[in-house]
């Protein structure tokens, strides 16, 4: 039942250029055809009408041989009159009078002249003769006192079909030589004029592929170019947003899950270094079922924060209370033996609006950094603030040098890369942006002495 449609569409062009060129072609051709048909319908009145001229002349010529001054119409005698006879017939009311000695009685030409005659006023008419050859006949009546005549003459329009015909076998061989031209040009003209869109495609796909900065602007470009780089380059915009977060996705994904990682490794390489007892075993996969929990929790917090950044970069819902989860952290945090943690609160209950898995990928890279650099103590304190839970996490360490401190949450950089501390400067980028998602932050303070503060303000729960 749609067959048809389908076959129009297989044969469709399948390019824009293609299709553009057949418009055009399609538009002139029906412009052409109705140029042509009016060129030579007005040619045929005009040849018709010259025609009629040449007959109401030779009419006016024969008129002055006829004499209806007296009772009845007479036919004067002239030195042309065989001239003036050929295809002429004279009629006194309805009576003829004179015919051409070449037309029978019953001709078609005989008859149609004595009915022209027979109305007594001017008129024409066409008739197809013996030969099927067209005819056209035209009366002109010749009035007087008491007695009137019509003259009829008759003249042969093969000549002027054929000079129309050849008119018509012109105008479609120009037709078809112009609808050539216009589809050569139209191809041609697209061709040009779809060049840069080509080559706009070329580059955004090459920069598309290698995340560029590269852009194509809206100056200097027509109003068309203009819109359509426009859209191209926040496409671009979007791709390299994306690429972007992907490879950040994958760096923070391989900070995360190194600990847990290292602390698998280290726990299967000392229980396989030498015999242990069933105790030490069962600890060692107690040990090992945890980092294994740790890094799906991991995985799942990360992708899922991907995940609604991706769809809606809005506030992640959850409420937990602070003070649990920071005493689980500070529990399994592995800090040296020189080093206490120690957790302070001013009440048993802090409730964030973050969930709980968030909120440990949010605080893990502080307190980690802060065991790590810490000479003796690690203080953590949270505390309420109207509408806010801030918490501070401190250390008597170095402290982070002031010519780093502006680079301080750039992904990638570290104050000291060669310190002897592992470590690719991925932590505190995480954890400001997990905390700028759920409508918090992640600052440092400058002025804090000896060592560092970092606080994490998060919304209220």
């Amino acid at each position: 039942m749609n067959r048809a449609p389908t076959a129009l569409r297989r044969l469709a062009p399948r390019t824009l250029r293609g299709r553009l060129s057949l418009v055009a072609l399609t538009t002139a051709a029906l412009l052409m055809t109705i140029l042509t048909v009016v060129f030579n319908a007005v040619t045929d009145r005009h040849l018709e009408h010259q025609a009629d001229d040449e007959l109401r002349n030779r009419a006016a010529a024969v008129a002055t041989t006829v004499d209806t001054t007296g009772a009845r119409v007479r036919v004067l005698e002239t030195v042309n009159d065989r001239l003036l006879d050929a295809n002429v017939w004279i009629y006194a009311g309805t009576r003829l009078l004179e015919k051409p000695p070449s037309a029978p009685a019953g001709s078609p030409a005989a008859r149609a002249a004595g009915r022209l005659a027979a109305r007594r006023k001017q008129a024409c008419a066409t008739v197809q003769a013996h030969g099927h050859r067209p005819v056209r006949l035209c009366a002109q009546p010749v009035p007087g006192r008491r007695a009137t005549a019509t003259v009829v003459t008759a003249l042969d329009l093969t000549p002027y079909r054929s000079s129309a015909g050849t008119l018509l076998l012109g105008s479609l061989v120009l037709d078809a030589v112009m609808l050539g031209c216009t589809y050569v040009l139209t191809r041609l003209s697209v061709g040009r004029a779809l060049r840069p869109v080509r080559t706009m495609t070329d580059q955004a796909t090459q920069w598309s592929a290698v995340g560029s900065d590269e852009r194509f602007g809206t100056e200097d470009h027509p109003a068309e170019l203009a819109r359509l780089g426009g859209s191209l380059d926040a496409l671009l915009d979007r791709i390299r947003t994306v690429l972007r977060h992907e490879q950040q996705l994958t760096a923070e994904l391989s900070h995360e899950l190194r600990t847990p990682l290292t602390r698998i490794v280290m726990e299967l390489d000392w229980w396989r270094g030498r015999p242990r007892t069933d105790a030490e075993t069962r600890a060692a996969h107690e040990v090992i079922a945890e980092a294994a929990r740790s890094m799906r929790g991991i995985c799942d917090t990360l992708l899922r924060d991907a995940r609604e950044n991706a769809l809606n970069p809005a506030t992640v819902p959850g409420t937990t209370d602070v003070v649990p989860v920071l005493e689980r952290l500070l529990q399994g945090l592995g800090a040296p033996d020189r080093v206490r943690a120690a957790l302070e609160t001013e009440a048993p209950v802090l409730e964030a609006g973050v969930a709980p898995a968030l909120l440990e990928r949010i605080l893990s890279p502080l307190l980690t950094n802060a065991a790590r650099y810490a000479h003796s103590r690690v203080t953590v304190c949270a505390r309420r603030l109207p509408g806010t839970v801030r918490i501070d996490v401190a250390d008597d360490g170095p402290g982070v040098p002031e010519t780093f401190a502006d680079e301080l949450f750039q992904p990638g950089r570290r104050a000291e890369p060669g310190d002897g501390h592992d470590g690719a400067g991925l932590g505190l980028p995480l954890a400001r942006r997990l905390a700028r998602a759920v409508g918090g932050e992640v600052s440092y303070d400058p002025g804090h002495r000896p060592g560092a503060r970092f606080t994490v303000s998060l919304p209220a729960g």
